[in-house]
């Protein structure tokens, strides 16, 4: 079954899926460029493990059935009588700050001849995008070293949380974003801002000149991905997403999925 929405499936951003959303999209944009990259370029997954540092609400959800493993009120120890009693005040309820293993994996465009880096494609994560974290100063670093570079940088995001990628001026605002830095253009780049309602958009990936940009539907590899992963069975359509959708989009949200059945 396929999924309700035209584009970007905002349930898929769930905390519970998103990682294999991740792995299984990039390794589809992988299979989607290969025959077309022959026999001069190769495109390689290439897997980096970062610790990533959720907010409150993350954790929640990524650990949704903490309730089963709480144990019963401790009873208070009985006081000899004739004793003198301490009253111990009620403890401040706070959340542990957790680190959460995350594993990013990219797109690397190489020349098979000289094995030089040609294009880098990066499917944005939540710790990508989290404000003020070493992570994402991480990555901010790499995506300098990649601009500063003669290599060709794709990047997509297809999640509505987190800190936008740095660019001026910003774009429009939309939930989803593509953006393409060109060696030979920079600091010029391509930006599609993407609504809930679009489909997701064919964009070009270069090469090296005079190599064509070859195409890469994004659109068809979220839908091979959905169907061949089974998400249908267990994304929950009768709640809100997560992030929850607001204003219009979760009106026209609602209603795509009355008219799917789905609610």
């Amino acid at each position: 079954m396929p999924s309700p929405f035209p584009g970007m499936d905002p349930y898929l951003e769930h905390p519970r899926f998103w990682q294999d959303v991740h792995d299984t999209l990039i390794g589809e944009i992988r299979n989607q460029l290969v025959p077309q990259l022959r026999p001069r370029y190769v495109a390689r997954l290439v897997p980096q493990r970062v610790m990533d540092q959720p907010d409150n609400g993350e954790l929640r959800v990524m650990f949704p059935d903490v309730s089963v493993i709480r144990r019963p009120p401790v009873k208070p120890l009985p006081v000899p009588a004739g004793a003198a009693v301490a009253i111990t005040p009620p403890p401040v309820k706070t959340v542990n700050v957790m680190r959460v293993p995350f594993r990013q994996v990219s797109v690397e465009i190489r020349d098979v001849t000289s094995g030089l880096l040609v294009t880098a494609i990066e499917l944005l994560s939540p710790a990508n995008k989290r404000r003020s974290t070493k992570t994402r100063e991480d990555y901010l670093r790499k995506r300098d070293t990649l601009l500063a570079s003669t290599t060709h940088l794709l990047e997509v995001d297809l999640l509505r949380r987190g800190e936008r990628l740095p660019l001026r001026p910003p774009p429009p605002t939309t939930p989803y974003y593509v953006v393409l830095s060109r060696a030979d253009r920079r600091p010029d780049a391509d930006c599609w801002p993407i609504r809930l309602q679009d489909l997701l958009p064919v964009v070009p990936v270069p090469l090296l000149s005079p190599d064509p940009d070859v195409p890469l539907d994004l659109g068809a590899a979220l839908r091979k991905v959905y169907d061949q992963a089974g998400y249908d069975l267990d994304v929950d359509y009768t709640v809100e997403p997560f992030p929850p959708l607001e204003g219009e989009d979760a009106v026209w949200a609602a209603e795509i999925l009355e008219k799917a059945g789905l609610r």
